[in-house]
């Protein structure tokens, strides 16, 4: 495509060259050197489809090099170098390029934007049968069954907890692989499943995430608390609970969790958590809250959601969240007591789970043994 691009232009730049009167007489010659250079220029792109990576399909091929060439032309315009996006990345950042544009409502980017997206699975009726003091959203495939019935079996189970009504909803997007008559069955008995049409993919956590935040702004508004927790967390939510009742916890602009502070912003491309320049361009992020599960006050989602619309989207989600909070003129609060938050295995010992909130596990089948274990009889910490 480049090449072929150049000989159009240098086509154009030989008309130019010839006088109007002397075209006519130039006209055989002219043909044959056309005909030439055409020949030249589809030799020199067959041989660059033939050494191009074999792992690209020809749309793809004809996709990377319009992609190049907008991209070249734009690099001109404002005086930067222009380079080539690797694949790995390329769909994830021209689709987020894509829907940075500005629109009349003062919305300069949407692509976290939870308004641009609707609702195919809903139970908005939850929190009206009982206002409840504590929500938890969990963010989980719609594939990972295993993971939804562990955690209805275990934390996920009971509704009043410490005499508070406390809601465990879990939050999806779609999957063509995943059979859509299952989940509604699914749905139907349980009532705690919230889809959302965007596609659920690794890069699209912002937008889970800030779907999350809309759903209880407009859903569950009077709830106290939210909690947004990884469905791989085990969560002692008895302890959650005591935390938020103490006097001096904050009702309002409260956001808490495992503090992280002046993280460097991931550079390398190799890496799954890598941030382009051009989507976040300082060199750290804001503090922010690890994304494991973080609990906030309810009324920051209705926040979170308005100031969404001035911060420019990228595939890290918590820190995201932390941007949010900055451009809001708040920050992160630490926990009353740091040790409740924990970020890595450990074997289980009772007097330590007492003392904690979220848990990493290695599977639901780990999550179901140690809530087995913890409700045996035993001596008491």
């Amino acid at each position: 495509m480049g090449d072929q691009g150049a000989g159009s232009d240098g086509e154009l730049g030989l008309r130019r060259q010839f006088p109007k009167h002397l075209l006519h007489q130039k006209l055989p010659a002219f043909n044959s050197w056309f005909y030439g250079l055409l020949m030249l220029c589809l030799l020199v792109f067959v041989v660059f489809l033939a050494f191009s990576d074999s792992t690209l399909s020809w749309s793809e091929t004809f996709s990377l090099q319009r992609q190049y060439q907008r991209f070249f032309n734009q690099s001109i315009q404002v005086n930067t170098p222009a380079y080539l996006i690797p694949p790995k990345h390329r769909a994830f950042l021209n689709t987020m390029k894509e829907k940075t544009t500005p629109t009349p409502e003062g919305l300069q980017y949407h692509e976290a934007y939870p308004h641009n997206y609707r609702y195919v699975m809903d139970n908005p009726e939850v929190c009206k049968v009982n206002s409840p003091f504590l929500v938890l959203m969990v963010p989980v495939a719609p594939s990972n069954v295993a993971a939804r019935d562990a955690i209805r079996a275990t934390w996920g189970k009971d509704r009043v907890v410490q005499g508070e009504t406390v809601l465990t909803l879990f939050v999806l997007g779609l999957d063509k692989r995943h059979d859509v008559e299952k989940l509604q069955q699914e749905n139907q008995q349980h009532n705690d499943l919230i889809q959302s049409s965007f596609l659920d993919t690794y890069v699209n956590l912002t937008i889970k995430t800030m779907v999350i935040m809309d759903w209880l702004a407009t859903r569950c508004p009077a709830a106290a608390y939210a909690m947004k927790v990884d469905s791989d967390m085990f969560l002692n939510v008895d302890n959650l609970v005591i935390m938020l009742k103490k006097p001096g916890i904050p009702q309002k602009n409260y956001l808490t969790g495992m503090l992280m502070w002046n993280r460097p912003v991931i550079r390398s491309k190799d890496s799954k958590w890598y941030v382009p320049e051009e989507l976040y361009p300082n060199p750290q992020y804001p503090t922010y809250t690890l994304g494991m599960g973080y609990v906030f006050s309810n009324d920051l989602p209705t926040k979170f959601v308005e100031v969404s619309k001035s911060i420019k989207p990228f595939n890290i989600e918590d820190a995201y969240i932390g941007m949010c909070i900055k451009k809001l003129g708040l920050s992160p609060t630490s926990p009353p007591d740091p040790s409740q938050f924990k970020a890595y295995n450990s074997k289980y010992d009772r007097c330590e789970f007492s003392k904690i909130i979220t848990y990493i596990l290695s599977s639901s089948e780990q999550l179901k043994n140690y809530w087995a274990d913890y409700k045996k009889p035993g001596p008491h910490c």
